[in-house]
């Protein structure tokens, strides 16, 4: 019996004109990502559980994807456990791999691991698929890109600044015009928790704070409290869940609800130091916006967090992200080593652009430039010759593979959206020409191989 063809849930495949313009996005992000002076690293696909595991909190371990042992490593299965109900023990007998969850983790271990080999401050920027067990929506994949970039070895604030200003050069290039770049403090997060009496619950309070724009504040309360967070240490947070005004209001709102904190104080100043630089700096199109409730659910950030929203009127969640981590790396025994990092959502930036109809024209059409169409051996033998001369000059040509009716190699071009093709037959040979059709005018002109070519180079 024949399968169903079907794909697995939250993964997609892609056309060659989704393609095109992925690769449109991704060409941007990359000439940027040179530009600011990153440099390419891969990773792979795949790393060690135990590089993986423990570095996301329990929610973003249990959205791993775990692979099983094969072979003779099946027989080392905690059988124990299983028989005394601990299944995550048992779970992890199973599997001494899994999928990369993120970029920033596998980067981490890449830092520690040719610590001997790197320039520090390193700068690297990586583009490659992520997986995570997720519930697939729109906006929300299990195999999905991630573009990163990340400077490791300083904790000048000037990263941040920069980082900033690399979001803005991407989504100015991309003409994405109106998206917010959100920007918090893990330490004022914290200088928070201390206020309300929950410093040791902080990850369960950013996890909560987190989902503020997804189930509202009502919701996020009900969690805090579900999650021993004390009543009147919550009612303390209203302020934040209502907090108005610009930036600077902003901060002077915070002072006065952190008070002597000294965690809060260094937060505040940060937040301070990179505002006011990208206030005299200037941005081209984004908006640098305060977000007191910006959390980031990732155990790993120590200081600023940013994530990026799409313009007003676009229903998608953030298209950007990322944060400062001071000691990421010393889970794999490098120490004091600062980082910060950002990345941007490919797909979901896909989405938006084609929402928005911001694709460029020529991202969406076919790569060839001109069909040769097929009468026979002989033709398509003079055919090809031109072909190798257009081909050696960088022009996408090709020739239809069967002699089929002159009509049905129309219809192909037209719905590959070719814009010209050649035609040659029995005169054309003679005369040593080509008769090159117009696909958009209908218009036909014959020249020779010279013009031929003059017409595809600019």
């Amino acid at each position: 019996m024949a399968t169903k063809p079907r794909i697995a849930k939250g993964t997609r495949d892609f056309n060659a004109q989704q393609i095109a313009q992925r690769e449109y996005i991704f060409s941007t992000i990359k000439s940027n990502f040179k530009r600011f002076g990153f440099a390419p690293i891969e990773t792979p696909s795949f790393e060690l559980s135990e590089t993986l595991l423990g570095k996301y909190g329990d929610e973003g371990d249990r959205l791993i994807f775990k692979i099983l042992n094969s072979g003779d490593k099946v027989k080392k299965a905690d059988l124990k456990a299983l028989e005394d109900g601990q299944l995550a023990r048992f779970s992890n007998s199973l599997s001494e791999k899994a999928l990369r969850y993120d970029l920033t983790v596998p980067f981490a271990r890449y830092v520690a691991q040719y610590q001997n080999d790197i320039t520090f401050p390193f700068k690297r920027y990586q583009i490659q698929p992520v997986w995570r067990a997720d519930r697939p929506q729109k906006g929300r994949f299990q195999e999905f890109y991630q573009c990163d970039a990340d400077a490791v070895g300083s904790d000048s604030l000037w990263q941040e600044v920069e980082f900033i200003q690399l979001y803005d050069a991407v989504f100015s290039d991309l003409k994405l015009e109106g998206v917010t770049i959100k920007i918090n403090n893990r330490k004022i997060l914290a200088a928070i928790a201390e206020r309300i009496g929950a410093q040791d619950k902080l990850i369960d309070f950013t996890f909560a704070l987190d989902k503020l724009d997804k189930i509202g504040a009502e919701k996020v309360k009900e969690e805090m409290l579900q999650k021993g967070i004390p009543s009147d240490g919550i009612e303390t947070l209203q302020p934040l869940f209502n907090m108005t005004g610009d930036f600077q209001d902003q901060l002077a709102a915070l002072k006065s609800l952190l008070g002597s904190s000294e965690i809060g104080s260094a937060g505040l100043s940060e937040l301070e130091f990179i505002s006011t630089t990208i206030k005299n700096l200037g941005l081209k199109t984004a908006i640098l916006k305060l977000d007191v409730t910006l959390a980031r659910g990732l155990n790993y950030y120590t200081g600023a967090i940013f994530e990026v929203s799409a313009p007003e009127g676009v229903a998608m969640g953030s298209i950007g992200g990322g944060g400062r981590y001071d000691d990421l790396t010393s889970i794999f025994g490098l120490k004091g080593v600062s980082g910060v990092g950002i990345s941007f959502g490919l797909d979901r930036i896909a989405l938006v652009l084609e929402e928005l109809n911001l694709f460029p024209e020529n991202s969406t059409q076919s790569t060839t430039q001109v069909l040769f169409a097929n009468f026979g051996s002989n033709e398509s033998l003079y055919s090809y010759k031109a072909i190798q001369s257009l081909r050696s000059r960088g022009i996408v040509a090709e020739l239809y593979p069967d002699p089929s009716k002159l009509k049905k190699q129309i219809t192909y071009a037209n719905k590959r959206g070719i814009p010209y093709v050649v035609l040659v037959g029995d005169e054309e040979m003679a005369a040593n020409t080509f008769t090159l059709k117009n696909m958009s005018t209908g218009t036909q002109e014959t020249v020779d191989l010279k013009t031929l070519i003059s017409s595809f180079i600019s």
